[in-house]
């Protein structure tokens, strides 16, 4: 019995998709589910127009029962290759029933399973839209990072020779360092030079503000000016000596030379806006 129960499951399931096909039809092209179990077992429908034609063959409980409805109503009945007369068939009224119910739930799962299956075949192509959208981004996203990566190579050689330009500045900062290095030297020695010179030229300064001063007031003493206030220019040269545009007589010269022959070594002149001019 559950043998039996097990193979025409088997059909029904065969038939399921055959009912379906069969039920979107327009055509009148007979459809058939076939299973080969030892047995032939079929289940055929047949559309023309109105009329609606259903076969069935099954083994049920040991016996072959063969089966068609017209428009749900049934037509013929074969047992075992035995045609029943139509007085007789309440005799397997039950058996049929059975058979026919158990055909009819399982289109009726079949229907459902269609629905499902195009549901999910709705979302199988709603899914594929939204793959092909992913891939055309994707390829785009692709070509972009193509062109990043060409940016990022040549970056990267800008890099580097920005890097072999830095390691040249480098030396050359190096270079330069040692030369500022010795100029700083240098600078801190002319410092020095400069910081005595400004010394000498500081006792220098007092030495001819004294030596003026000393001067000028032997002039005052020697009756050459009335005072201190009435020298302007002042000159001494191996030709001789002036004040304030004056040549002064030989023996004054000669004096004069005497006393500051430290200053007759070449021309000396003085002026009133305190610069001194010699050689």
């Amino acid at each position: 019995m559950k043998a039996n129960y097990l193979k025409r499951s088997l059909w029904l399931a065969a038939i399921l998709l055959t009912s379906l096909c069969v039920n979107a039809q327009t055509k009148t092209t007979p459809k058939t589910a076939y299973e080969d179990n030892g047995r032939n077992m079929y289940y055929r429908i047949h559309n023309d127009g109105d009329r609606r034609t259903e076969s069935v063959q099954t083994e049920y409980e040991g016996n072959i029962y063969k089966m068609q409805w017209v428009n749900e109503k049934m037509t013929s009945l074969y047992v075992d290759g035995e045609k029943i007369p139509e007085a007789d068939w309440s005799k397997y009224k039950d058996v049929t029933t059975r058979i026919r119910a158990e055909i009819k739930e399982q289109a009726k799962r079949n229907e459902e399973q269609a629905i499902r299956n195009q549901e999910q075949a709705k979302r199988n192509a709603e899914q594929e839209v939204r793959n092909s959208e992913q891939a055309r981004r994707n390829e785009e996203q692709a070509r972009r990072n193509e062109l990043q990566v060409k940016k990022n190579q040549d970056q990267a050689i800008r890099n580097e020779e920005q890097e072999k330009r830095n390691a040249e500045q480098a030396v050359r900062n190096g270079e330069q360092a040692k030369v500022n290095a010795k100029q700083e030297v240098r600078n801190k020695e002319q410092a020095v030079r400069n910081e005595l010179q400004a010394k000498k030229n500081e006792e220098q300064a007092k030495a001819n503000e004294q030596m003026i001063k000393d001067i000028t007031e032997d002039m005052v003493s020697d009756k050459i000016i009335p005072d201190a206030a009435a020298l302007h220019e002042f000159g001494l040269n191996p030709d001789g000596m002036t004040v304030n545009g004056v040549k002064q007589p030989d023996e004054v010269f000669k004096k004069y030379k005497k006393k500051y022959s430290k200053v007759f070594d070449g021309n000396f002149n003085y002026s009133k806006d305190g610069i001194i001019r010699g050689q």
